[in-house]
């Protein structure tokens, strides 16, 4: 499946920048913007979400166009 649809990678970034970088940005030092780095690292992942779910749809709408 992934050969023929290798946009579809896209909806992994959310579930690595949750989940699977969470051991490594466990910390609260250092301060990015005053917020501890795991609420920074949070919130980065949260706004970089619909981002990747638009890559993977306009990938999905380019396929299904041609």
């Amino acid at each position: 499946m992934i050969k023929r649809r290798p946009h579809l990678l896209w909806l992994l970034v959310p579930f690595l920048l949750y989940v699977g970088a969470l051991p490594f940005v466990n910390r609260v030092r250092p301060l990015v913007l005053g917020l501890p780095f795991l609420f920074a690292w949070l919130l980065a992942a949260t706004l970089l979400t619909p981002v990747a779910v638009l890559l993977a749809y306009r990938g999905d709408q380019k396929r299904r166009a041609s």
